[in-house]
C-alpha cells in the first residue's frame, strides 16, 4: 500500500522513523528496538540512509525488508541523490523493488566537504522524478517549516516544495520544530501554493543537550523561549531532561491534533522506551 493511501484510510497517521545501527554495530541489533517498536503498532516506519550515503551500503535496505516482511509494517525507505549516481540509484531502486518495497523517501541529502556530490541528480525534485519514471514506486517527499538552510526565502522554499509535488511526491514529512505555530505558517503557504499532498509533522522529543543543538544546525529550526528555559533547567540532569522532553513532545503532538493535523512522525532515535512513553500518552487522541 502507498503511504499516500493510508492518509485516505485513516483520520491521523502515526509513524516512526528509525535509523541503521553503527557500522561498527550488527545490523542485528536493530532486531531488539523493532521489537518494541512493533507492539506500539505505528502505520508505517520510515528507514533512514545508510551512514555517508555509500551505495555500497545496503543497510537501509535490509532494515526495510526486516520492517516489511518480519514485522508486517509497511516500510518508507530512505534515498538520497547527493552521492549517488544514477546508475547508482538503479542499482538500489532494483534491490528494493526485489523486496517488494515500494515506498521511497527522495531526499536530496546532506553534502559533505569532503566528499565531492555527483551531479545525475541537482536536487530531491529530479531523484522525485527519475524513481516514478521508473513505475511502481510511490514516492514522499520532506518539507521545512522553517524553510530550507539553502533557500533564500520563505516563497523560494515554499516554490521549490511545489516543484517537489508536481515530480510525483505524493506525501510530505516535515523535518523537525518546537514551535507549533511555525509549523501551522507553513501549512497555510503550502496549501496557498497550490501544495495538496497529505503533510506529517515531525515530532523529535528532546534527549540531551548536544544531540539537539546539532539537529537543530542541521535543520534550521528556530528556538522558542519555552523550550530553550527547559533545557536550561535541565541539562544538568539527564533523567529530568529527558521527561520535561518527553512532556514537550507530548504537548506538541495534542496542540497539532486538535488543530487538525494529518499525521504525526516521530523520530525516535531508536529509542523505543521514549516511543513507547510517547505513544501511550496520546493513544486515545490517534484513534479517535
Amino acid at each position: 500500500m502507498s503511504i499516500a493511501e493510508l492518509f485516505k484510510k485513516k483520520k491521523i497517521v502515526y509513524s516512526f522513523e528509525i535509523f541503521p545501527p553503527k557500522r561498527t554495530s550488527p545490523i542485528d541489533t536493530i532486531y531488539s528496538t523493532l521489537d518494541q517498536l512493533e507492539g506500539l503498532h505505528p502505520d508505517f516506519i520510515s528507514v533512514t540512509y545508510g551512514a555517508g550515503g555509500n551505495p555500497a551500503d545496503s543497510s537501509t535496505c535490509d532494515i526495510a525488508s526486516i520492517v516489511k516482511n518480519k514485522y508486517n509494517i509497511e516500510p518508507l525507505a530512505h534515498l538520497t541523490c547527493v552521492n549517488n549516481s544514477r546508475d547508482d540509484i538503479l542499482e538500489i531502486l532494483g534491490k528494493l523493488k526485489e523486496r517488494g518495497i515500494m515506498n521511497i523517501m527522495a531526499l536530496r541529502g546532506d553534502k559533505r566537504p569532503d566528499i565531492p556530490p555527483k551531479t545525475d541528480f541537482r536536487y530531491a525534485s529530479e531523484l522525485v522524478e527519475f524513481i516514478r519514471s521508473q513505475g511502481g514506486f510511490h514516492v514522499s517527499g520532506a518539507c521545512y517549516p522553517h524553510g530550507h538552510p539553502e533557500s533564500e526565502t520563505l516563497v523560494d522554499d515554499v516554490l521549490n516544495l511545489r516543484k517537489k509535488v508536481d515530480a510525483g511526491a505524493e506525501h510530505l514529512i516535515s523535518q523537525l520544530f518546537f514551535d507549533n505555530s511555525v509549523f501551522y505558517s507553513f501549512l497555510e503557504r503550502a496549501r496557498i501554493a497550490g501544495i495538496n499532498v497529505p503533510i506529517e509533522a515531525g515530532i523529535m522529543p528532546v534527549l540531551n543537550k548536544n544531540q539537539i543543538e546539532r539537529m537543530v544546525s542541521l535543520s534550521a529550526a528556530n528556538l522558542p523561549a519555552k523550550f530553550t528555559k527547559m533545557i536550561s533547567r535541565y541539562e544538568h540532569n539527564p533523567e529530568a531532561l529527558r521527561d520535561a522532553g518527553i512532556a514537550y513532545a507530548v504537548d506538541q503532538i495534542v496542540d497539532l491534533i486538535a488543530n487538525g493535523v494529518q499525521g504525526i512522525h516521530l523520530y525516535t532515535m531508536n529509542n523505543p522506551l521514549v516511543a513507547r512513553r510517547i505513544s501511550e500518552s496520546i493513544a486515545s487522541l490517534i484513534s479517535a
